[in-house]
């Protein structure tokens, strides 16, 4: 069989409804890197064919949609592309996984410039290969904002970890930033860019991926991803696995950028730790006697549940006042 033919350049000031749809494909499969042994046909065909030689395959879907995830104002399309790949990636992480395979599906307003999907897609494949994943198809359709549905597999050598296994007598773990996305959007917001820090770090997060195999290999019981609110996520952990969940607030640190925006905004820093998303940390829970992985620290405990009128988490032994995350609807 002859190669396929290296599509022509385009223009990165080309309009998409310019470039057509088929055009746009192969501009954008021409970036993406080939994949490893697991992919035995990547992006050209019907479907990726993927083989697994051992253990469980975990699969996860999400959905980055402008103006309700993400602002073209605010972020790099690039930035964009990288987040929209990381935060499928994490839903893995938090079973205990890695990541191998993602596919793109876009759909795009017609008077887009090129140069954004090219930009979106180089960051979304550069996510991608950090935990060494590959992009194996997709696909691209119009639409009047930018939607980017994702698809993500990746492969457990053990037992995947859930978040029903949490038992009595468990400590609670977190692992990697929390409150520093949730803080760079309120800084957006207000129309500021500072501090820098917490600003980057809601533009384009930093999960921690190699924390989920770790927590499983040290024996987590349950373990979740906070996308939507540390709060909400232990809500979801707690209701899975019917256990209580209390948090101490004595066990967070809150980084001096938060302090300063709180400050700025009159806000309480703690505010953000609690009910902050898209940082994608880790919260999980141990035994009590387990030796917790590098990275990880103790913020809870997990109790019985008492009763089904009672609160599944508390914050220092008291229901917690305000609302625990973000809700789509």
């Amino acid at each position: 069989m002859a190669p396929s033919p290296t599509p022509a350049p385009l223009p990165r000031d080309a309009l998409l409804s310019e470039v057509g749809e088929f055009a746009l494909i192969d501009a954008l499969t021409a970036l993406l890197p080939a994949g490893g042994e697991d992919v035995l046909v990547g992006p050209g065909d019907d479907a990726a064919v993927l083989r697994i030689r051992k253990g469980h395959v975990v699969v996860s879907t999400d959905m980055v949609v402008e103006n309700r995830h993400f602002r073209r104002d605010w972020s790099e399309a690039v930035d964009v592309g990288h987040r929209a790949a990381a935060q499928n990636i994490s839903d893995i992480n938090a079973m205990g996984g890695r990541a191998t395979s993602l596919t793109l599906g876009l759909a795009l307003p017609g008077d887009l410039p090129l140069a954004w999907v090219v930009d979106f897609t180089k960051g979304f494949a550069a996510e991608a290969q950090s935990v060494g994943a590959v992009v194996v198809g997709g696909d691209v359709t119009r639409a009047e904002e930018i939607v980017a549905a994702v698809t993500v597999l990746g492969t457990c050598t053990q037992a995947p970890v859930l978040r029903s296994g949490a038992r009595p007598g468990d400590v609670v773990a977190l692992c990697g930033r929390q409150g520093w996305a949730a803080g760079g959007l309120a800084v957006l917001g207000r129309g500021f860019r500072s501090p820098r820090v917490l600003v980057e770090a809601y533009r384009r997060p930093a999960p921690p991926y190699d924390a989920g195999p770790a927590a499983a290999a040290a024996g987590a019981t349950a373990l979740i991803d906070i996308s939507d609110g540390l709060l909400a996520e232990a809500g979801h952990l707690a209701r899975a696995s019917l256990v209580h969940l209390d948090l101490r607030t004595e066990a967070f640190e809150i980084p001096e950028p938060l302090q300063a925006v709180s400050a700025a905004l009159g806000s309480d820093a703690l505010g953000f730790v609690l009910t902050g998303g898209d940082d994608h940390a880790l919260l999980a829970t141990f035994p009590a006697d387990a030796d917790l992985p590098e990275g990880w620290a103790v913020v809870g405990a997990v109790t019985d549940l008492d009763g089904a009128d009672g609160p599944l988490v508390t914050v220092d032994g008291a229901p917690y006042d305000g609302v625990p995350g973000w809700s789509h609807f």
